[in-house]
């Protein structure tokens, strides 16, 4: 099943590997989309990575979240990054942008002083309370997500995919720990996605309903098992529920904030049992949707990738790290070169100077 093609809408995958969303540190300053970025995507197509998801792109400078992190918007960036994509195009895999608002974890400067969020919520790892998002605030940002994915069509992306994990902005919203609101984006599961909702109908308004529009998903804030008025399950299959009925062609079950320790990039991944450490949650999501399910987590070998699939625990299987240090990965696993990938998830990777596998196999 690793090989074979997939639809996500109208999109069609040629197999089931997907390249998961990661900062690469390459960007401009100002966002814009450099040649190495070109060169990353392009070379994972050259490799025959089905769906590549870029890094995680602003859609408002007052969002933005990292140094050197893409942005999408303006639209001086959709020529730049047309010329990225026709590079991935040449090859056959289809890219899709990741779009985001930094929300609770926006980075802070002279220039842009406020962290805006869906409730002022004080973050307990560094102390800085956000201000409450105003309803305009609110509806504004709708418009910048829209906007940001009539950008990502011009441009020739396959798709655009929403980034609700990981502590941003609609991870915010989507979680009752970050979510204290009381109007119509606060309260019930149902009010606490309508935002993301929100977003889609405006997209749909925008550019029509045929361009497809992923989402990735936070199952689980991460917090210990019993903490209350955390986002966990069986909530987060209800969100995935809502999202699938309103226009999602594909959820990425995903977990963790930053406030409730290492959950996003385990280390030690040393045998099958620490794989894919997602699948639960993946599980129950894909049996209450009629959506493809991408699956993303410390996934490390072929065995697991194929149980994954067969099991129907996910319909894709999402690797960040594995490609940054094999981005020839995927014709090894089909040419039988490998059955574990070299990656130990040391995390060194995330390297400012840009991504790049910092490990001495040597």
């Amino acid at each position: 099943m690793l090989f074979e093609p997939i639809r996500l809408g109208n999109m069609e995958v040629p197999n089931r590997f997907v390249r998961s969303a990661t900062h690469e540190w390459m960007a401009e300053p100002d966002g814009t989309p450099t040649d190495r970025l070109g060169d990353l995507y392009e070379e994972l197509a050259r490799n025959d990575v089905g769906l590549i998801i870029t890094g995680y792109a602003y859609v408002n400078p007052k969002g933005k979240s990292d140094r050197l992190q893409q942005g999408i918007y303006d639209d001086k960036f959709v020529e730049p990054y047309r010329k990225m994509v026709s590079r991935v195009h040449e090859h056959g895999s289809k890219i899709v942008i990741q779009i985001v608002h930094g929300g609770r974890q926006t980075m802070l400067s002279a220039e842009n002083p406020i962290m805006l969020a869906p409730s002022a919520v004080t973050n307990k790892r560094n102390g800085v309370t956000p201000e409450e998002m105003t309803e305009e605030e609110v509806l504004e940002t709708i418009e910048d997500f829209a906007n940001a994915a009539r950008r990502a069509k011009e441009a020739g992306f396959d798709g655009v995919q929403l980034h609700c994990a990981h502590g941003f902005l609609l991870s915010n919203f989507i979680s009752p720990y970050t979510n204290r609101r009381k109007d119509r984006w606060g309260g019930s599961t149902e009010k606490r996605t309508q935002v993301i909702v929100d977003i889609i109908e405006r997209i749909h308004e925008m550019i029509g309903d045929d361009f497809p529009i992923l989402v990735k998903l936070n199952a689980t804030d991460g917090f210990p098992k019993g903490t209350k008025n955390v986002l966990d399950a069986p909530e987060c299959v209800e969100i995935a529920k809502i999202l699938a009925a309103n226009g999602v062609c594909a959820i990425e079950v995903s977990g963790g904030i930053v406030e409730a320790g290492q959950q996003m990039f385990r280390t030690k991944i040393n045998d099958a049992d620490d794989e894919a450490y997602y699948r639960e949650y993946s599980w129950m999501i894909k049996e209450a949707v009629n959506v493809p399910i991408i699956l993303v987590g410390g996934i490390r070998s072929k065995a697991v990738m194929e149980k994954m699939l067969a099991e129907e625990y996910a319909d894709m299987i999402s690797l960040c790290r594995p490609l940054i240090c094999e981005p020839d990965l995927v014709p090894k696993i089909r040419n039988g070169e490998t059955e574990i990938v070299k990656c130990v998830s040391c995390n060194l990777c995330s390297d400012e100077s840009g991504i790049k596998c910092n490990y001495n196999f040597d």
